[in-house]
Protein backbone atom coordinates (compact mmCIF):
# COMPACT_ATOMS: atom_id res chain seq x y z
CA UNK A 1 0.00 0.00 0.00
CA UNK A 2 0.98 3.31 -0.99
CA UNK A 3 2.58 5.66 2.06
CA UNK A 4 0.45 8.53 2.69
CA UNK A 5 -0.78 9.91 5.92
CA UNK A 6 -3.59 8.00 5.60
CA UNK A 7 -1.71 4.54 5.60
CA UNK A 8 1.31 5.89 7.88
CA UNK A 9 1.56 3.39 10.89
CA UNK A 10 2.83 6.05 13.17
CA UNK A 11 0.21 9.11 14.05
CA UNK A 12 2.64 11.04 13.97
CA UNK A 13 3.26 10.94 10.19
CA UNK A 14 -0.66 10.14 9.65
CA UNK A 15 -3.39 12.00 11.60
CA UNK A 16 -1.28 14.12 13.35
CA UNK A 17 1.29 14.81 9.94
CA UNK A 18 1.00 18.43 9.29
CA UNK A 19 1.70 19.35 12.45
CA UNK A 20 4.60 17.43 12.79
CA UNK A 21 6.68 19.32 9.34
CA UNK A 22 9.31 21.63 12.47
CA UNK A 23 10.30 17.92 13.24
CA UNK A 24 10.81 15.99 10.05
CA UNK A 25 14.22 17.62 9.16
CA UNK A 26 15.27 17.14 12.69
CA UNK A 27 14.68 13.25 13.72
CA UNK A 28 13.79 11.30 10.43
CA UNK A 29 16.15 9.58 8.83
CA UNK A 30 17.12 12.30 6.38
CA UNK A 31 17.86 14.65 9.76
CA UNK A 32 20.11 11.70 10.94
CA UNK A 33 22.26 11.40 8.02
CA UNK A 34 22.32 15.41 8.16
CA UNK A 35 24.06 15.51 11.48
CA UNK A 36 26.29 12.81 10.43
CA UNK A 37 27.93 14.50 7.40
CA UNK A 38 28.09 17.49 9.47
CA UNK A 39 29.98 15.64 11.78
CA UNK A 40 32.47 13.83 9.25
CA UNK A 41 32.85 17.32 7.83
CA UNK A 42 34.36 18.43 10.84
CA UNK A 43 36.34 15.96 12.08
CA UNK A 44 38.28 16.22 8.40
CA UNK A 45 38.37 19.91 9.14
CA UNK A 46 40.09 19.43 12.85
CA UNK A 47 42.34 16.98 11.36
CA UNK A 48 43.85 19.45 8.85
CA UNK A 49 44.21 22.04 10.98
CA UNK A 50 46.07 19.82 13.89
CA UNK A 51 50.15 20.53 13.51
CA UNK A 52 51.84 16.89 13.59
CA UNK A 53 49.50 15.84 11.02
CA UNK A 54 52.13 16.42 7.70
CA UNK A 55 50.13 14.13 5.46
CA UNK A 56 47.18 16.54 5.72
CA UNK A 57 47.53 20.56 5.66
CA UNK A 58 45.32 23.15 6.31
CA UNK A 59 42.05 23.19 3.43
CA UNK A 60 42.14 25.72 0.78
CA UNK A 61 39.37 28.02 0.60
CA UNK A 62 38.35 26.07 -2.44
CA UNK A 63 37.91 22.96 -0.67
CA UNK A 64 36.74 24.71 3.01
CA UNK A 65 33.39 25.90 0.55
CA UNK A 66 33.16 22.41 -1.28
CA UNK A 67 32.78 21.33 1.96
CA UNK A 68 30.40 23.83 3.48
CA UNK A 69 28.27 23.17 0.77
CA UNK A 70 28.14 19.45 0.95
CA UNK A 71 26.90 20.11 4.65
CA UNK A 72 24.71 23.39 3.78
CA UNK A 73 22.70 22.25 0.72
CA UNK A 74 22.03 18.54 1.63
CA UNK A 75 18.57 17.50 0.26
CA UNK A 76 16.30 14.91 0.34
CA UNK A 77 18.28 13.12 -3.42
CA UNK A 78 21.42 13.37 -1.48
CA UNK A 79 20.09 11.33 2.03
CA UNK A 80 18.66 8.61 -0.64
CA UNK A 81 21.68 8.60 -2.51
CA UNK A 82 23.57 7.37 1.10
CA UNK A 83 20.47 5.23 1.63
CA UNK A 84 21.25 3.53 -1.73
CA UNK A 85 24.98 2.95 -0.39
CA UNK A 86 23.80 1.17 2.75
CA UNK A 87 22.09 -1.47 0.17
CA UNK A 88 25.90 -2.20 -0.13
CA UNK A 89 27.42 -1.55 2.90
CA UNK A 90 24.33 -2.77 5.23
CA UNK A 91 26.21 0.10 7.29
CA UNK A 92 24.61 3.12 7.52
CA UNK A 93 27.60 5.55 9.28
CA UNK A 94 29.92 3.77 6.28
CA UNK A 95 27.27 4.82 3.91
CA UNK A 96 27.87 9.01 5.00
CA UNK A 97 32.00 8.20 4.69
CA UNK A 98 31.35 6.41 1.22
CA UNK A 99 29.12 9.03 0.46
CA UNK A 100 31.37 12.12 0.82
CA UNK A 101 34.59 10.07 -0.67
CA UNK A 102 32.17 10.07 -3.90
CA UNK A 103 31.15 13.95 -3.67
CA UNK A 104 35.01 15.38 -3.48
CA UNK A 105 36.31 13.47 -5.97
CA UNK A 106 36.66 16.06 -8.82
CA UNK A 107 38.82 18.47 -6.17
CA UNK A 108 42.33 17.21 -6.31
CA UNK A 109 43.09 18.39 -2.58
CA UNK A 110 40.42 16.81 -1.38
CA UNK A 111 40.48 13.30 -2.97
CA UNK A 112 44.40 13.12 -2.07
CA UNK A 113 43.09 13.14 1.60
CA UNK A 114 40.22 11.33 1.59
CA UNK A 115 41.26 8.32 3.88
CA UNK A 116 41.14 10.97 6.59
CA UNK A 117 37.21 10.53 6.46
CA UNK A 118 36.41 9.10 9.37
CA UNK A 119 39.56 8.66 10.52
CA UNK A 120 40.49 6.70 13.65
CA UNK A 121 36.53 6.73 14.11
CA UNK A 122 34.49 4.23 15.15
CA UNK A 123 30.67 4.82 14.36
CA UNK A 124 29.68 6.03 17.86
CA UNK A 125 32.04 8.70 17.60
CA UNK A 126 29.85 10.30 14.67
CA UNK A 127 26.58 9.27 16.55
CA UNK A 128 26.62 9.91 19.47
CA UNK A 129 27.87 13.58 18.12
CA UNK A 130 24.81 13.91 15.82
CA UNK A 131 22.44 12.73 18.40
CA UNK A 132 23.88 15.77 20.68
CA UNK A 133 23.29 17.88 17.98
CA UNK A 134 19.40 16.91 17.22
CA UNK A 135 18.75 17.20 21.11
CA UNK A 136 20.35 20.57 20.78
CA UNK A 137 18.34 22.07 18.14
CA UNK A 138 15.22 20.29 19.35
CA UNK A 139 15.70 21.81 22.74
CA UNK A 140 16.50 25.49 21.46
CA UNK A 141 14.49 25.31 18.31
CA UNK A 142 11.32 23.65 19.39
CA UNK A 143 10.77 22.85 23.13
CA UNK A 144 11.78 25.78 25.03
CA UNK A 145 10.10 28.53 22.51
CA UNK A 146 6.62 26.46 22.99
CA UNK A 147 7.26 25.83 26.89
CA UNK A 148 7.98 29.81 26.81
CA UNK A 149 4.97 30.31 25.24
CA UNK A 150 2.54 27.98 27.18
CA UNK A 151 3.74 29.55 30.58
CA UNK A 152 3.61 33.06 29.07
CA UNK A 153 -0.66 32.11 27.99
CA UNK A 154 -1.15 30.62 31.82
CA UNK A 155 0.51 33.64 32.93
CA UNK A 156 -1.78 36.04 30.96
CA UNK A 157 -4.87 34.51 32.28
CA UNK A 158 -3.55 34.07 35.91
CA UNK A 159 -3.51 37.41 35.88
CA UNK A 160 -7.01 38.05 34.30
CA UNK A 161 -8.62 35.71 36.50
CA UNK A 162 -5.91 36.99 39.78
CA UNK A 163 -9.38 38.48 41.80
CA UNK A 164 -11.47 36.09 40.30
CA UNK A 165 -12.53 33.89 43.64
CA UNK A 166 -13.03 30.10 43.61
CA UNK A 167 -14.17 27.50 46.11
CA UNK A 168 -11.10 25.08 46.38
CA UNK A 169 -12.02 21.29 46.46
CA UNK A 170 -9.08 19.17 48.42
CA UNK A 171 -9.89 15.95 47.97
CA UNK A 172 -12.65 16.52 46.20
CA UNK A 173 -14.56 17.88 48.57
CA UNK A 174 -15.02 21.77 49.41
CA UNK A 175 -12.29 23.98 50.98
CA UNK A 176 -10.98 26.94 51.57
CA UNK A 177 -11.55 29.46 48.90
CA UNK A 178 -8.66 30.48 46.50
CA UNK A 179 -8.54 32.20 43.17
CA UNK A 180 -8.95 30.84 39.08
CA UNK A 181 -5.66 32.94 38.48
CA UNK A 182 -3.71 31.60 41.58
CA UNK A 183 -4.61 28.19 40.68
CA UNK A 184 -3.30 29.19 37.53
CA UNK A 185 -0.61 30.72 38.75
CA UNK A 186 0.69 27.40 40.73
CA UNK A 187 1.07 25.93 37.02
CA UNK A 188 3.04 28.39 35.80
CA UNK A 189 5.41 28.10 38.27
CA UNK A 190 6.00 24.33 38.27
CA UNK A 191 6.11 24.83 34.73
CA UNK A 192 9.03 27.58 34.78
CA UNK A 193 10.65 25.10 37.32
CA UNK A 194 10.79 22.12 34.96
CA UNK A 195 11.78 24.32 31.95
CA UNK A 196 14.69 25.99 33.54
CA UNK A 197 16.05 21.98 34.44
CA UNK A 198 15.68 20.94 31.07
CA UNK A 199 17.32 23.96 29.99
CA UNK A 200 20.34 23.53 32.35
CA UNK A 201 21.40 19.95 30.96
CA UNK A 202 24.54 20.13 29.67
CA UNK A 203 24.80 17.96 26.55
CA UNK A 204 27.81 15.86 26.58
CA UNK A 205 29.89 14.31 23.21
CA UNK A 206 33.14 12.18 22.86
CA UNK A 207 35.16 11.46 19.64
CA UNK A 208 38.13 8.67 21.25
CA UNK A 209 37.74 5.78 19.15
CA UNK A 210 36.36 2.14 19.53
CA UNK A 211 36.50 1.82 22.99
CA UNK A 212 37.00 5.50 24.19
CA UNK A 213 40.94 5.05 24.57
CA UNK A 214 42.16 6.48 21.47
CA UNK A 215 43.74 3.40 20.49
CA UNK A 216 43.92 3.68 16.40
CA UNK A 217 44.55 7.67 17.07
CA UNK A 218 47.83 6.68 19.00
CA UNK A 219 48.97 3.99 16.55
CA UNK A 220 49.22 5.93 13.73
CA UNK A 221 50.48 9.07 14.86
CA UNK A 222 51.95 8.61 18.90
CA UNK A 223 53.12 12.17 19.75
CA UNK A 224 49.75 14.10 19.54
CA UNK A 225 47.94 15.32 21.97
CA UNK A 226 44.18 13.45 20.91
CA UNK A 227 42.74 14.78 23.94
CA UNK A 228 42.63 18.02 22.99
CA UNK A 229 42.05 17.72 19.92
CA UNK A 230 38.86 15.48 20.22
CA UNK A 231 37.92 18.30 23.10
CA UNK A 232 38.57 20.83 20.69
CA UNK A 233 36.00 19.32 17.96
CA UNK A 234 33.47 18.41 20.60
CA UNK A 235 33.67 21.56 21.99
CA UNK A 236 33.28 23.32 18.91
CA UNK A 237 29.92 22.22 18.61
CA UNK A 238 28.82 23.40 21.87
CA UNK A 239 28.94 20.39 23.51
CA UNK A 240 30.77 19.02 27.30
CA UNK A 241 33.42 16.82 25.70
CA UNK A 242 33.11 12.99 28.02
CA UNK A 243 36.57 12.31 28.97
CA UNK A 244 35.79 8.88 29.98
CA UNK A 245 33.27 6.41 27.69
CA UNK A 246 33.12 2.97 26.11
CA UNK A 247 32.48 2.65 22.97
CA UNK A 248 29.42 4.52 23.42
CA UNK A 249 28.77 8.01 25.14
CA UNK A 250 27.23 6.60 28.49
CA UNK A 251 23.82 8.46 27.62
CA UNK A 252 23.56 9.62 31.31
CA UNK A 253 23.08 13.32 30.20
CA UNK A 254 20.11 11.96 27.85
CA UNK A 255 18.35 10.34 31.16
CA UNK A 256 18.54 13.91 32.71
CA UNK A 257 17.29 15.76 29.63
CA UNK A 258 14.42 13.04 29.34
CA UNK A 259 13.81 13.18 32.70
CA UNK A 260 13.72 16.82 32.63
CA UNK A 261 11.15 16.82 29.66
CA UNK A 262 9.09 13.91 31.30
CA UNK A 263 8.70 16.14 34.25
CA UNK A 264 7.66 19.25 32.71
CA UNK A 265 5.02 16.48 30.82
CA UNK A 266 3.94 15.42 33.67
CA UNK A 267 3.16 19.04 35.17
CA UNK A 268 1.61 19.82 32.04
CA UNK A 269 -1.06 16.50 32.57
CA UNK A 270 -1.84 17.39 36.06
CA UNK A 271 -3.22 20.57 34.43
CA UNK A 272 -5.10 18.99 31.96
CA UNK A 273 -6.89 16.94 34.48
CA UNK A 274 -7.46 20.24 36.73
CA UNK A 275 -8.44 22.23 33.57
CA UNK A 276 -10.78 19.44 32.62
CA UNK A 277 -12.40 19.38 36.30
CA UNK A 278 -12.73 23.01 35.90
CA UNK A 279 -14.89 22.78 32.50
CA UNK A 280 -17.07 19.79 34.10
CA UNK A 281 -17.73 22.03 36.96
CA UNK A 282 -19.04 24.36 34.59
CA UNK A 283 -16.01 27.54 36.41
CA UNK A 284 -14.71 27.27 32.60
CA UNK A 285 -16.89 28.04 29.73
CA UNK A 286 -15.80 26.87 25.96
CA UNK A 287 -16.02 29.22 23.27
CA UNK A 288 -17.49 27.24 20.26
CA UNK A 289 -16.03 27.02 16.33
CA UNK A 290 -18.98 27.11 13.93
CA UNK A 291 -19.28 23.54 11.97
CA UNK A 292 -17.88 22.05 14.83
CA UNK A 293 -19.98 18.88 16.56
CA UNK A 294 -19.08 17.81 20.10
CA UNK A 295 -20.69 14.38 20.11
CA UNK A 296 -22.42 12.53 16.85
CA UNK A 297 -25.69 11.84 18.96
CA UNK A 298 -25.70 14.45 21.60
CA UNK A 299 -26.34 18.19 19.87
CA UNK A 300 -25.48 20.12 22.68
CA UNK A 301 -21.87 19.06 23.67
CA UNK A 302 -18.77 21.12 23.74
CA UNK A 303 -16.21 18.49 25.05
CA UNK A 304 -13.21 19.38 26.14
CA UNK A 305 -10.82 17.79 23.85
CA UNK A 306 -8.08 19.64 23.28
CA UNK A 307 -7.33 18.91 26.99
CA UNK A 308 -8.02 15.44 26.42
CA UNK A 309 -6.08 14.86 23.71
CA UNK A 310 -3.25 16.73 25.18
CA UNK A 311 -3.49 14.71 28.52
CA UNK A 312 -3.11 11.37 25.73
CA UNK A 313 -0.17 12.99 24.03
CA UNK A 314 1.72 13.76 26.76
CA UNK A 315 1.59 10.35 28.65
CA UNK A 316 2.30 8.54 25.44
CA UNK A 317 5.63 10.66 25.22
CA UNK A 318 5.99 10.24 28.74
CA UNK A 319 6.34 6.49 27.88
CA UNK A 320 8.68 6.57 25.81
CA UNK A 321 10.64 9.23 27.70
CA UNK A 322 10.92 7.35 30.96
CA UNK A 323 12.12 4.28 29.10
CA UNK A 324 14.57 6.42 27.57
CA UNK A 325 16.10 7.25 30.73
CA UNK A 326 16.20 3.87 31.91
CA UNK A 327 17.75 2.48 29.36
CA UNK A 328 19.96 4.55 27.26
CA UNK A 329 22.75 4.71 30.53
CA UNK A 330 22.87 0.81 30.05
CA UNK A 331 25.16 -1.01 27.80
CA UNK A 332 26.49 -4.56 28.02
CA UNK A 333 30.60 -3.98 28.50
CA UNK A 334 32.08 -1.91 26.25
CA UNK A 335 29.23 -1.39 23.33
CA UNK A 336 25.90 -3.32 23.08
CA UNK A 337 23.61 -2.24 19.90
CA UNK A 338 20.67 -2.14 22.33
CA UNK A 339 20.60 1.33 21.98
CA UNK A 340 20.41 2.02 18.27
CA UNK A 341 17.05 1.62 17.51
CA UNK A 342 15.90 3.08 20.88
CA UNK A 343 17.55 6.36 19.81
CA UNK A 344 15.85 6.65 16.55
CA UNK A 345 12.75 6.90 18.50
CA UNK A 346 13.48 10.20 20.29
CA UNK A 347 11.70 12.29 17.88
CA UNK A 348 8.45 10.31 18.54
CA UNK A 349 8.39 11.21 22.34
CA UNK A 350 9.19 14.77 21.22
CA UNK A 351 6.59 14.69 18.80
CA UNK A 352 3.82 13.23 20.70
CA UNK A 353 5.42 16.26 23.56
CA UNK A 354 5.06 19.06 21.05
CA UNK A 355 1.48 18.20 19.73
CA UNK A 356 0.51 17.94 23.36
CA UNK A 357 1.68 21.24 24.02
CA UNK A 358 -0.23 22.54 20.89
CA UNK A 359 -3.62 21.38 22.12
CA UNK A 360 -3.44 22.71 25.14
CA UNK A 361 -2.70 26.05 23.27
CA UNK A 362 -5.68 25.73 21.95
CA UNK A 363 -7.85 24.80 24.42
CA UNK A 364 -6.70 27.71 26.37
CA UNK A 365 -7.51 30.17 23.87
CA UNK A 366 -11.28 28.70 24.45
CA UNK A 367 -11.91 29.11 27.58
CA UNK A 368 -13.99 32.09 29.56
CA UNK A 369 -14.42 32.10 33.51
CA UNK A 370 -18.26 31.58 34.49
CA UNK A 371 -17.37 33.79 37.01
CA UNK A 372 -21.57 33.91 38.56
CA UNK A 373 -21.14 30.05 38.65
CA UNK A 374 -18.14 30.38 40.74
CA UNK A 375 -19.96 32.82 43.14
CA UNK A 376 -22.45 30.36 43.15
CA UNK A 377 -20.39 27.78 44.43
CA UNK A 378 -18.98 30.15 46.59
CA UNK A 379 -22.22 31.31 48.44
CA UNK A 380 -23.54 27.56 48.76
CA UNK A 381 -20.61 26.44 50.80
CA UNK A 382 -20.22 29.00 54.04
CA UNK A 383 -19.07 25.91 55.96
CA UNK A 384 -15.25 26.49 54.30
CA UNK A 385 -15.51 29.68 56.74
CA UNK A 386 -15.18 27.54 59.24
CA UNK A 387 -11.26 27.27 59.32
CA UNK A 388 -11.20 31.36 59.39
CA UNK A 389 -13.50 31.00 62.54
CA UNK A 390 -11.30 28.28 64.51
CA UNK A 391 -8.21 29.79 64.00
CA UNK A 392 -9.40 33.28 65.37
CA UNK A 393 -10.94 31.12 68.50
CA UNK A 394 -7.30 29.05 69.21
CA UNK A 395 -5.90 33.19 68.97
CA UNK A 396 -8.14 34.34 71.82
CA UNK A 397 -7.81 31.17 73.80
CA UNK A 398 -11.38 29.89 73.68
CA UNK A 399 -11.46 25.85 74.37
CA UNK A 400 -12.21 23.42 71.68
CA UNK A 401 -12.56 25.65 69.03
CA UNK A 402 -11.62 23.30 66.17
CA UNK A 403 -13.88 20.34 68.15
CA UNK A 404 -16.90 23.26 68.23
CA UNK A 405 -16.76 24.10 64.28
CA UNK A 406 -16.60 20.17 63.40
CA UNK A 407 -19.58 19.94 65.34
CA UNK A 408 -21.55 22.52 63.61
CA UNK A 409 -19.96 22.03 59.93
CA UNK A 410 -18.46 18.53 59.43
CA UNK A 411 -20.33 16.98 56.79
CA UNK A 412 -23.30 19.29 56.95
CA UNK A 413 -24.23 22.66 54.82
CA UNK A 414 -24.72 25.37 56.72
CA UNK A 415 -26.17 28.97 55.93
CA UNK A 416 -24.36 32.87 56.67
CA UNK A 417 -26.93 33.12 59.54
CA UNK A 418 -25.63 29.68 60.65
CA UNK A 419 -22.52 30.89 60.75
CA UNK A 420 -23.26 34.03 62.23
CA UNK A 421 -25.12 32.90 65.15
CA UNK A 422 -22.19 30.75 66.08
CA UNK A 423 -19.81 33.76 66.02
CA UNK A 424 -22.20 36.28 68.12
CA UNK A 425 -22.12 33.70 71.06
CA UNK A 426 -18.04 33.44 70.98
CA UNK A 427 -16.14 35.61 73.36
CA UNK A 428 -13.70 37.14 72.06
CA UNK A 429 -12.78 41.42 71.33
CA UNK A 430 -15.39 42.77 69.62
CA UNK A 431 -13.38 43.89 66.78
CA UNK A 432 -12.65 40.57 65.97
CA UNK A 433 -16.29 39.40 66.10
CA UNK A 434 -16.73 41.72 63.88
CA UNK A 435 -13.90 40.89 60.97
CA UNK A 436 -15.36 37.59 61.06
CA UNK A 437 -19.16 38.35 60.35
CA UNK A 438 -17.98 41.03 57.57
CA UNK A 439 -16.28 37.88 56.04
CA UNK A 440 -18.05 35.57 53.40
CA UNK A 441 -16.55 32.85 50.94
CA UNK A 442 -15.94 35.17 48.24
CA UNK A 443 -13.87 37.27 50.77
CA UNK A 444 -11.75 34.76 52.20
CA UNK A 445 -8.88 34.27 49.64
CA UNK A 446 -5.90 35.30 51.71
CA UNK A 447 -2.78 36.19 49.20
CA UNK A 448 -4.28 34.23 46.41
CA UNK A 449 -4.68 37.72 44.63
CA UNK A 450 -1.98 38.76 45.20
CA UNK A 451 0.35 36.02 44.40
CA UNK A 452 -1.40 35.07 41.15
CA UNK A 453 -0.42 39.02 39.79
CA UNK A 454 3.41 38.47 41.33
CA UNK A 455 3.57 35.47 38.94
Amino acid sequence: MQLSPLTAISPLDGRYAARNDALRGLFSEYGLMRQRLRVEIAWLITLAETPGITEIQPLSAESRNKLDRLAQEFDLPAAARIKGIETTTNHDVKAVEYYLKENVRGNPELERVSEFLHFACTSEDINNLAYALLLQQARAQQLLPVMEKLGERLRGLAHRYAEVPMLSRTHGQPASPTTLGKELANTVARLRRQQAQLASVIINGKLNGAVGNFNAHLAAYPDLDWQAISKKLVESFGLQWSAYTVQIEPHDYMAEYFDALARFNTVMIDACRDIWGYISLGYFRQKTASGEVGSSTMPHKVNPIDFENAEGNLGVANALLRHFSEKLPLSRWQRDLTDSTVLRNIGVAIGHSLLAYESFLRGLSKLEADESRLRSDLENNWEVLAEAVQTVMRRYGLETPYEQLKNLTRGKRITSDDLHRFIRDQEIPQQAKQQLLALTPSGYIGLAAQLAREI
